[in-house]
């Protein structure tokens, strides 16, 4: 995320939605669904072994390579310079200088100009894709890492939003651009499309459940719609714009 007031800012929307969805027993989580159309509930118990986290590592190095060479060109286009953002793992939490960073996360933090990313958790998500889809998963990681990157181009070219979720947006439709180079590069392996748009769906925002106060239900929707990342509609729909249109679809600088 592109500034410390909006992780805070989205650390506030989360605390609504506990409170939102707190009459049911069990604490709500996104859905993860069982394909590019289907949802069941996520399974934090898949085991991940160390030789996983040292795959999805291997991985998200080799895509970041391609991603800060993406961007450096692209920039260069337009007679401007990509500072390449470094990449920090962490597992559990991590105090960084835009705050504690949570585990089951990644974050962009400008400040350092750094993705910060629990690499259990991303090689989890990877894991969880794989099994699901029968592919080798790789994909979710790598545009987990691909929609930060997105924050840190946006940001450098000074579009960012004062709406969290038009930020959220434009990194997803950055991480689609990516599969298009990736795609033209002839670098996408069978299987990558299904993967990234599973993971966009997976990561969708979960919908509030009603508390029965309608005015406090109705401002707990907006909040979504303005500080969330998206429903999983949202989120395929904004990776799409970027990989059908390129850059240009995203961010006015390129067009």
């Amino acid at each position: 995320m592109h500034t410390f007031a909006r992780w805070a800012r989205q650390s506030g929307l989360a605390l609504m939605l506990t409170l939102a969805t707190a009459g049911t027993a069990a604490a709500v989580q996104p859905s993860i669904p069982t394909g590019p159309t289907g949802a069941s509930s996520p399974d934090v118990a898949l085991t991940v072994t160390e030789q996983d986290v040292a795959a999805s590592n291997a991985k998200i190095s080799q895509a970041f390579g391609a991603l800060a060479q993406m961007w450096t060109e692209d920039f260069n286009a337009l007679g401007a310079s990509f500072t390449v953002p470094s990449l920090a793992r962490y597992r559990g939490a991590v105090r960084t200088s835009c705050g504690v960073m949570p585990a089951n996360n990644a974050l962009y933090c400008p400040t350092r100009n750094a993705i910060y990313f629990d690499e259990v958790f991303v090689a989890r998500q990877a894991k969880n894709a794989a099994r699901e889809l029968g592919t080798d998963g790789d994909m979710v990681a790598v545009g987990i890492i691909a929609h930060e990157v997105g924050h840190a181009v946006a940001a450098q070219l000074g579009e960012d939003s004062r709406v969290p979720y038009e930020n959220e947006a434009t990194a997803d439709c950055l991480s689609g651009v990516f599969a298009q180079y990736a795609g033209k590069k002839g670098q996408l392996e069978k299987g990558d499309l299904e993967e990234a748009f599973f993971g966009m769906a997976a990561a969708g925002d979960p919908t509030p459940q009603p508390t029965g106060n309608p005015r406090y239900d109705a401002r707990v929707i907006r909040m979504v719609s303005l500080m969330g990342h998206g429903t999983r509609e949202q989120r395929m729909s904004n990776f799409k714009a970027g990989y059908d249109g390129g850059a240009g679809a995203c961010l006015e600088s390129f067009r």
